[in-house]
C-alpha cells in the first residue's frame, strides 16, 4: 500500500489549492488504481478511496462526473457515499448510469428516488437488469408511459401482484401496454385473465399478430374458465322450449330476477340455462358448458350472473344447482357471494362479449395451432 499511500497523500495536497483540471486528472489517476485492484481490497480501503473519490467529484464539471459514474457503475464494490451521491447528482447525464447499473444502491437507495417521481430517473432505474418487486411497486406507481413499458419489457423485473393490478388497469386504453403485460412469461393466471376482461376486444386481434403463441394461452383461459374444450363432454338437450316460455315471460313485463330464481331453486336445469343465455348475451353452449362444469373452484357462472343484471340470491341459487353433484360448503359460498359483490357488470358483459366473438373462431384457433406445432 506505500505507492497507494503516496498517491493518497498527494491528492489531499491538491485538495484546497489544486486547479480543477488537475482534480479532474488526479480523480482519474485515483478511479484507475481503485479499479485495477477493486476486488482485492478490504472494506477500509474501500472506505479511503470513498472518502478521497467522493470529495474530488463534488468540484469537478459535469463531463467529468459523468465518466466517473460510467467507470464506477459496473464495479460491485464501488465506493458507496460515491455511488449514491453520483445517484442524486442534478445531471442525469451522471444519475442515468448509477441508477441502470450500480448493484450499490439498496432498495430503499432506489425506492426513495423513485418516489421523487422525476420522468428521467425512474427510466434509468427500469433498465436495471434486476429489480424487485418493492422497486418495481414504485416505478409502476410513480412512473410515466415510458417508465411502465420499460419495466414492463424488462424481463429481470419482478412485478407483485399490485404491480400486476396497477399495469392492467393503466392498460384499459392502451393497447401497446396491454400486449406487453399479456406476454410476460411471469404473469400470474388471475391477472391474465382480468387483463382480457378489462381490455379492448382489439388488443386480441394484435395480441395475435405479435405473438401467435398468445392464441393458445388466451384460449387456455377461457377453455380452464369453463371447464370444457369441446362439446363433445356436455350432455345433448334441447333448450329451444325452454328459451321460447322465457321469451314469453319476459314478453309479459314479469321481473326476471325472481323467475329465474324460482327455475335454479326448483332444479330446472334447462329453463336456468335458456334464461342465463338470454340475459346475459352469452351463448347456450357457454352457458351449459359453465353449468356442468364439476370443479368446485369454479366461478365463471358468477359472471353470466352479474352479466345478466341477476342479484346475489339468485346467483346463490344458480351456484347451488351447477354445484348439486357435491356439497356446497358455507365458506366456499361466503366467498362466492364477495367474488360476487366486487364483480363490476361492464367487465363481466366485457368478458362474455370476448368470448362470443372467440367462440366462432374455434376453428381458425384449431388450424392456427396446428400450424404452430409443426
Amino acid at each position: 500500500m506505500t505507492t497507494k499511500r503516496s498517491l493518497i497523500a498527494e491528492i489531499e495536497d491538491t485538495f484546497a489549492s489544486g486547479p480543477v483540471n488537475k482534480q479532474a486528472d488526479i480523480l482519474r489517476r485515483v478511479t484507475d488504481l481503485f479499479l485495477a485492484e477493486a476486488d482485492s481490497y478490504s472494506d477500509e480501503h474501500v472506505d479511503l478511496f470513498d472518502g478521497v473519490i467522493s470529495r474530488l467529484a463534488e468540484k469537478i464539471e459535469i463531463k467529468a462526473r459523468a465518466e466517473l459514474a460510467a467507470r464506477l457503475a459496473p464495479a460491485p464494490n464501488a465506493p458507496p457515499n460515491t455511488v449514491r451521491m453520483l445517484a442524486h447528482d442534478e445531471a442525469i447525464e451522471v444519475a442515468g448510469p448509477i441508477l441502470s447499473h450500480s448493484t450499490r444502491l439498496s432498495d430503499a437507495d432506489l425506492v426513495a428516488i423513485a418516489n421523487g417521481k422525476a420522468q428521467d430517473r425512474l427510466l434509468a432505474i427500469s433498465k436495471r437488469v434486476s429489480i424487485s418487486e418493492t422497486v418495481s411497486d414504485a416505478l409502476v406507481t410513480h412512473g410515466d408511459r415510458d417508465v411502465v413499458l420499460s419495466v414492463t419489457q424488462n424481463v429481470g423485473a419482478r412485478i407483485s401482484d399490485y404491480g400486476y393490478g396497477a399495469l392492467i388497469d393503466r392498460s384499459i386504453n392502451d393497447e401497446v401496454l396491454a400486449i406487453c403485460v399479456a406476454n410476460r412469461t411471469d404473469i400470474p393466471r388471475g391477472h391474465f385473465e382480468m387483463l382480457i376482461s378489462k381490455a379492448s376486444e382489439r388488443v386480441f386481434e394484435k395480441l395475435a399478430a405479435s405473438n401467435p403463441n398468445a392464441v393458445y394461452e388466451l384460449h387456455k383461459v377461457l377453455t380452464d374458465i369453463t371447464g370444457q374444450d369441446s362439446e363433445a363432454n356436455l350432455t345433448k338437450r334441447d333448450y329451444r322450449q325452454a328459451a321460447a316460455n322465457f321469451d314469453m315471460i319476459r314478453r309479459s313485463g314479469a321481473p326476471a330476477d325472481p323467475i329465474v330464481r324460482e327455475f335454479a331453486t326448483s332444479g330446472r336445469f334447462e329453463e336456468t340455462v335458456a334464461a342465463l343465455s338470454t340475459l346475459s348475451g352469452a351463448p347456450i353452449k357457454l352457458v351449459e358448458s359453465v353449468m356442468n362444469d364439476g370443479r368446485p373452484e369454479s366461478d365463471f357462472v358468477l359472471i353470466l350472473a352479474k352479466a345478466a343484471s341477476l342479484s346475489w340470491p339468485t346467483a346463490k341459487q344458480i351456484c347451488i344447482l351447477r354445484r348439486r353433484a357435491f356439497s356446497l360448503s358455507t365458506p366456499a359460498m361466503e366467498a362466492a357471494h364477495r367474488n360476487f359483490d366486487r364483480l363490476v357488470p361492464a367487465t363481466a358483459q366485457r368478458l362474455i362479449r370476448f368470448y362470443n366473438e372467440r367462440f366462432s373462431a374455434l376453428s381458425d384457433f384449431e388450424q392456427l395451432a396446428q400450424q404452430l406445432a409443426r
